[in-house]
């Protein structure tokens, strides 16, 4: 692994340790994401806690935190492979931020911004299967899920060399939500839109 590499990692790693929604809570007097709601630092429970605007900028800004080093390391000609630990490390920076000790979300829409460099038309699949699935079963978790699990399939039809470091980020998003599993199984997950 070269200079450059373990550079980009450790930068995309702090850049995920940036938590838009509780910064976004604070710019919008809204409670803090960790602490109300779901407890989770995510554009679904500042939706729950705000409404449309400050969730759509926590998303737009979750998703930037995966593009930009993903991009970024694209261009400077790293592999495929360590482009998927970029990206994980995007998102164990949102799930594990060191900026607000360790407390942080799920990491989906860091791993949909870290996995948009591959191509738009793979994220549009991907955000188009979790708008559906949130649209037919009403619970964001199972629609994260869902999407997580049918990505490497995507990413193998539309550019397969990718489908290693599509799938080791879906590993990571999938294991986050063991407990949405369990309270999706237990029939008291929240659904998309209760407050």
């Amino acid at each position: 692994m070269s200079a450059l590499t373990l550079i980009m990692i450790v930068f995309s790693y702090l850049l995920g340790s940036i938590s838009s929604a509780v910064l976004i809570c604070r710019v919008f007097a809204l409670p803090d994401p960790r602490k109300s709601g779901s407890g989770n630092p995510g554009a679904t429970n500042v939706y729950r806690l705000g409404g449309k605007t400050p969730a759509a900028l926590v998303l737009l800004c979750d998703m930037l935190k995966g593009t930009i080093p993903v991009w970024l390391a694209y261009y400077l000609n790293i592999t495929p492979f360590f482009l998927g630990v970029i990206g994980i490390a995007a998102c164990l920076g949102h799930i594990y931020p060191i900026f607000f000790h360790f407390d942080g979300g799920k990491g989906v829409a860091t791993a949909i911004g870290a996995i948009a460099p591959i191509g738009l038309d793979l994220t549009a699949m991907l955000m188009g299967t979790w708008l559906v699935a949130a649209f037919i079963f009403r619970f964001s978790s199972l629609a994260a899920i869902i999407a997580a699990l049918l990505a490497p399939f995507y990413t193998y039809l539309i550019k397969p060399q990718y489908t290693m470091p599509v799938a080791m980020l879906c590993c990571l998003i999938i294991w986050r939500h063991q407990d949405n599993i369990k309270r999706l199984f237990e029939g008291t997950e929240p659904k998309v839109g209760k407050r």
